[in-house]
């Protein structure tokens, strides 16, 4: 067999999220980790494992960012929205947040919309996923964040040779404020409406990520029983702002709801369930807020419920190119009935010529311990445009 050029192995590299973390992984130890595609082979040579990376990596309705945790998700999902190989596709900054502190990185996607993707780190130190990617995509400097190429959130260790700037706190409360502080100045403006998460239930608000990227707006915190002081001065510092309360009241009671009334419009959204609260927010719409994805045409994230990581991991997808909501899974192995229901009910149709309809596309987050390919291949064909019945008309 030949050997790869070095650029069509970077682009291998970026799709299927190579050299993750060491320790830690958000995979259980037996996780299956995908093959890697052989670039670059003949017709007549034979095949070493999955061909060119079809269908595990891609299919004609799916990609899939095929890491074996969320710092490789992480850094592979930047590449693919940054490729940086001219100019113009690096990012301005990286922002660079602990992968412990999932709740802190959730609220960094607020910041996603400055060209900014997220990337890990790990404790003090900087994985080979997030070290290479920090080289390959090579940020350009922020002008509305004082030229900063990489956002250190909370504890985050600054990279060598790169200009930084720190983000501090002392709980995911304290930084989700002070990344609303940095994001109001980077903006010249604060925002009318903010998202309230639960900071007990991570299945929750994995949701919030991708919102928060695509529309810049705030995710603050709130325990099942407790309004954070942080919060509260963060929404005093909006204005009363609308604010919108995802998850039931097991996750944040009445009674914190009621002190938010207090601070600004307030609606509770959402359900118990991941799976289903997650189609609620992708489906929910009140002016403009809310991804109202209630027809063909539209991006879709999905990822695990059980690597909260990958919600902040691949935000930048739905902050560009197709944006869309994030839906998740319960099993590696099963496309959870409601999700099945909720793609029947947004695929894409045509009368006379496919050539004129509208697509959806899927981006899967994770390897086969994540997403399995037979899952794959179910939604690709839930994605799928199909012929429409008009009755002979």
């Amino acid at each position: 067999m030949r050997r790869v050029l070095v650029p069509l192995l970077a682009l291998a590299l970026a799709l299927a999220g190579c050299g993750g973390g060491d320790e830690g992984s958000d995979s259980p130890p037996d996780s299956t980790v995908t093959q890697q595609p052989v670039l670059g082979q003949r017709g007549d040579e034979k095949p070493q494992g999955p061909p060119l990376g079809f269908p595990v990596l891609a299919t004609k309705n799916t990609t899939r960012v095929a890491g074996a945790d969320p710092v490789a998700d992480a850094a592979a999902a930047a590449r693919a929205v940054y490729p940086a190989r001219t100019p113009e596709s690096r990012p301005d900054a990286v922002l660079l947040v602990d992968r412990k502190d999932w709740q802190s990185a959730i609220s960094a996607a607020q910041l996603i919309g400055l060209r900014a993707p997220i990337l890990f780190s790990d404790g003090d130190g900087l994985p080979p996923a997030t070290e290479q990617a920090l080289k390959d995509l090579a940020p350009t400097g922020a002008r509305k964040l004082g030229r900063a190429q990489v956002v250190r959130i909370g504890s985050a260790p600054a990279p060598d040779g790169l200009r930084s700037t720190q983000v501090r706190g002392s709980s995911p409360a304290a930084l989700a404020r002070a990344i609303d502080v940095l994001a109001a100045r980077a903006t010249g403006k604060r925002t009318d409406t903010v998202v309230i998460a639960p900071s007990d239930s991570p299945e929750l608000a994995m949701p919030t990520a991708g919102w928060a990227a695509k529309a810049g707006q705030p995710v603050l915190w709130a325990s099942r029983d407790t309004l954070p002081p942080e919060t509260r001065e963060a929404l005093r510092a909006h204005r009363r702002p609308r604010i919108y309360v995802l998850g039931p009241p097991e996750s944040i009671d009445d009674d914190v709801v009621t002190e938010l009334r207090k601070l600004g419009a307030t609606k509770r959204i959402g359900t118990a369930d991941p799976v289903t609260n997650a189609i609620f927010f992708a489906r929910y719409a009140d002016g403009r807020f809310g991804w109202n994805v209630v027809d063909p045409g539209h991006g879709l994230v999905f990822a695990s419920a059980r690597r909260t990581g990958d919600a902040a991991a691949g935000a930048a997808l739905s902050a560009s190119g197709t944006y869309g909501p994030l839906l998740l899974l319960t099993e590696p192995g099963a496309l959870p009935q409601p999700v099945q229901d909720y793609l029947l009910d947004i695929q894409p149709g045509y009368d006379q010529d496919p050539v004129r309809g509208v697509y959806n596309h899927g981006w899967l987050r994770g390897d086969e311990a994540a997403i399995s390919a037979d899952v794959q291949s179910r939604i690709d064909a839930l994605l799928e445009i199909q012929p429409v019945d008009t009755g002979g008309e």
